[in-house]
């Protein structure tokens, strides 16, 4: 009683998380749930088992601690543990490596005590800095094993005989037909066809309906009666001894349990494996929690760190006793939660039904075919290697498809562990790359005197990215002009400080590069402040004329289209500083538009006054406020902005076709009866392709009142002073189309 005491203490002190929940709650979909998982777990026990190169009856001792001990301990409520696919490939080449099944339990002892560790040390969210491309490697590279090592056993093939050797040499120097065709058992591969169709058409057939009927224990049951007829009627295709399960009678606890070799524990082998089966058995009990949380209809978040206490418990458990390594199996999950389990005493009911079978029906167990356990092993060996999944990783990309090929063939051509680690390196090198093309946001302008450069600095930037600024700073044009902006950066490396400090001081001067520097600190480890350099930059580009102003929209529209946005993020104290400087442009957009226009054209902070006018069309207030922007705030640009998909337009012309008056007809009755827009035009015209029709109007007769109406603009247009034109924003594509500067003496039309 002490030692529970002491032991919850420990949990809590670990801070990992109790949250009870009550077991007894939903018997009625509990119970129900807790067989069909029996049911499907029994035949999943011996064939990963078989799989591993290990005793059957391991395979059911992991399935018995994982149902009873593991259910205990974890406060998951819909997974199920036990063993999986998921590490096949470990244990088979442990116990090849190692010597004995006695020393890789050793192994699995060590690792169970370090996935114990894990959860103490809050480690759960280890699983979140593993690429996918790395995970998925690693189930392929598990179903293909899975596929080679079965393979012999559908075939009915002696477990002595070489062509269960599926490595390297066994591939370089395959066996003879005539040899290979000695080895063959009829019976094992009429019974693997018959299971295999069995369960490919399962889902396909009403079968897929009854539920208490799962496909593998089907595969199972008829594996045992086709083989017994075949005992009567075709004794040639009869499957006996090493073709059939074989788990000892349990008539004493020797012949159940087998003890670890502790005479080992100096191995370094036995540490190397037993790390790996911690690592990966943590990482796929993690991944299969979070999956088990998604199907799960009350989305009830399983604590990580605990599930790894409660998976370390078990693989200890299951080291000192004869079992192989033990998961959250999602095939297992999956299942208790479609049968409608509410509770983890489905998972209990479970584990339950198969120390039962174990105690009474070892005989029966006995007459299953190996063969029918190779399909089903076939089948979810196939599910983690598909050529979906292959195709899948391939369409994500190269820098998600190498390291997910890499990781696969690695584990194939040497080990779980030293396969995961290429394959890792290979997503490093990727990673390597990205940092080196993503460490700033870079706009570069001409004017007619140099280049000018405006660099923005990542959130952080790490000695990964030196190359990538190194070689953009070194390749700048002589007298060019460039700002660095640091101020939105959190961290930033001290070597990439002194390259900055170089370029400055030494590179930039020699060739006659102004440097402006903003929000860099000397130190990011303390509360310097200190900036290398004190200038400012301007808030404005220096632009002479009208048509520069409008050529850099114009080049800030299509940044916006092509994605290559430059960020202009502020702190509010900084905003002041843009707003005292001039405007670039006053626009005039229609209500309907509400997209940010800053973001469309790429501008700074204050860099736009903008203005509305329903329909495009500016009376004579807006005429006047249209002065007042280029009179006293300076804009010397007045843009008058259309849009495609305008509402307002479409309704008016909807109530206008119909013959309904409106509130919106103010807006197309001048368009209507200047003459362009004929009855027929009007009927037989598609009503978006009309509403554009008319906003272009609008815009050019706008142009036209303004120039009539405010002297001062027609004056200072006259003069070159002050630019005025109208572009069209296509919502579909977000492009802009700009027409240009308008005169007094000709009107130009929208360009394309």
């Amino acid at each position: 009683m002490n030692r529970k005491k002491h032991f919850k203490k420990f949990i809590v002190r670990a801070k990992i998380e109790t949250k009870k929940r009550p077991i007894f709650s939903q018997p009625g979909k509990d119970i129900p749930a807790g067989i069909v998982v029996f049911l499907v777990a029994l035949p999943l026990c011996l064939g990963i088992a078989l799989a591993c190169g290990a005793p059957l009856i391991s395979g059911l001792i992991s399935g018995i601690i994982g149902g009873i001990v593991i259910g205990s301990v974890s406060h998951s409520s819909v997974s199920v543990s036990g063993p999986a696919a998921s590490l096949t490939a470990v244990v088979l080449i442990a116990i090849d490596k190692l010597g004995s099944f006695e020393v890789f339990l050793l192994a699995l002892v060590i690792g169970g005590g370090i996935q114990f560790l894990f959860g103490i040390l809050r480690a759960g969210l280890i699983a979140d800095y593993m690429p996918t491309s790395i995970i998925r490697g690693l189930l392929a590279a598990i179903g293909l094993i899975l596929i080679f090592s079965q393979i012999p056993y559908a075939l009915g093939v002696e477990q002595d005989s070489r062509l269960m050797d599926y490595s390297r040499d066994f591939i370089l120097n395959p066996l003879n037909m005539s040899v290979f065709l000695q080895l063959l058992a009829p019976g094992a591969i009429v019974l693997s066809v018959i299971s295999l169709l069995i369960l490919i058409f399962w889902d396909k057939t009403f079968l897929r309906k009854i539920k208490l009927l799962p496909p593998f224990l089907v595969v199972v049951i008829l594996g045992v009666i086709v083989n017994l007829l075949f005992k009567y009627f075709i004794p040639s295709f009869y499957l006996e001894g090493s073709h059939l399960v074989n788990i000892p009678a349990i008539d004493s606890l020797s012949s159940f349990v087998t003890f670890p070799d502790f005479s080992a524990i100096g191995n370094i082998q036995v540490w190397t494996y037993a790390f790996t089966i911690a690592l990966i058995a943590s990482i796929a009990t993690l991944l299969a929690i979070e999956a088990a949380d998604n199907l799960d209809p009350h989305k009830r978040r399983t604590p990580p760190n605990r599930e790894l206490v409660a998976q370390g418990i078990g693989n200890t458990l299951a080291g000192l006793i004869g079992g192989i390594p033990i998961t959250s199996v999602i095939v297992r999950s999956s299942v208790n939660i479609e049968a409608g389990a509410e509770t983890k005493l489905s998972t209990l009911i479970h584990g339950s039904l198969l120390l039962a079978s174990v105690l009474v029906l070892s005989s029966i167990i006995n007459l299953i075919p190996l063969a029918s356990l190779a399909v089903i092993l076939l089948v979810v060996g196939y599910k983690l290697a598909s050529f979906s999944i292959f195709r899948s990783m391939y369409k994500k990309g190269w820098d998600q498809f190498i390291p997910f090929i890499v990781t696969t063939v690695s584990i194939l051509l040497t080990d779980v562990l030293l396969g995961v680690l290429i394959g890792t390196a290979s997503s490093l090198f990727f990673l390597l790359r990205g940092n080196f093309y993503n460490p700033f946001f870079i706009e570069s302008t001409k004017s007619n005197r140099r280049k000018e450069i405006r660099l923005e600095l990542s959130n952080e930037v790490s000695f990964l990215n030196k190359p990538a600024i190194k070689k953009t700073l070194w390749n700048l044009p002589k007298r060019s002009k460039i700002t660095i902006d640091a101020t939105f950066t959190t961290y930033v490396e001290p070597d990439v400080i002194e390259i900055l400090n170089d370029f400055q001081n030494t590179f930039a001067r020699e060739n006659g590069i102004e440097v402006i520097i903003m929000g860099l600190r000397e130190r990011y480890n303390s509360n310097s402040q200190i900036t290398l350099v004190n200038s400012q930059p301007k808030g404005k580009k220096d632009f002479r004329t009208p048509q520069e102003i409008l050529n850099y929209l114009i080049e800030g529209n299509q940044r916006y289209v092509e994605g290559n946005l430059v960020s202009r993020r502020l702190r509010n104290k900084e905003l002041m500083d843009f707003i005292k400087e001039a405007p670039l442009a006053a626009v005039i957009n229609c209500i309907d538009m509400r997209e940010p226009l800053n973001m469309l054209l790429n501008t700074s902070i204050g860099d736009l006054i903008p203005l509305k006018a329903a329909g495009n069309l500016l009376g004579d207030h807006l005429i006047h406020n249209t002065e007042i922007a280029c009179r006293k705030q300076g804009a010397r640009l007045i843009l008058l902005m259309g849009n495609s998909g305008n509402t307002f337009i479409n309704e008016a012309l909807d109530y206008y076709l119909r013959g309904e008056d409106s509130y919106l007809h103010s807006m197309i009755a001048p368009a209507i009866t200047s003459g362009q827009f004929s009855p027929e035009k009007l009927r037989n015209t598609e009503i978006n392709v009309l509403a554009d029709e008319i906003i272009l109007w609008n815009l050019t007769e706008s142009k036209n009142r303004i120039i009539q109406q405010s002297p001062y603009i027609r004056e200072q247009v006259s003069k070159g002073e002050l630019g005025l034109c109208s572009a069209f924003f296509d919502r579909h594509q977000g492009k802009i189309e700009f027409s240009s500067l308008f005169t007094p003496y000709k009107e130009d039309d929208i360009i394309a």
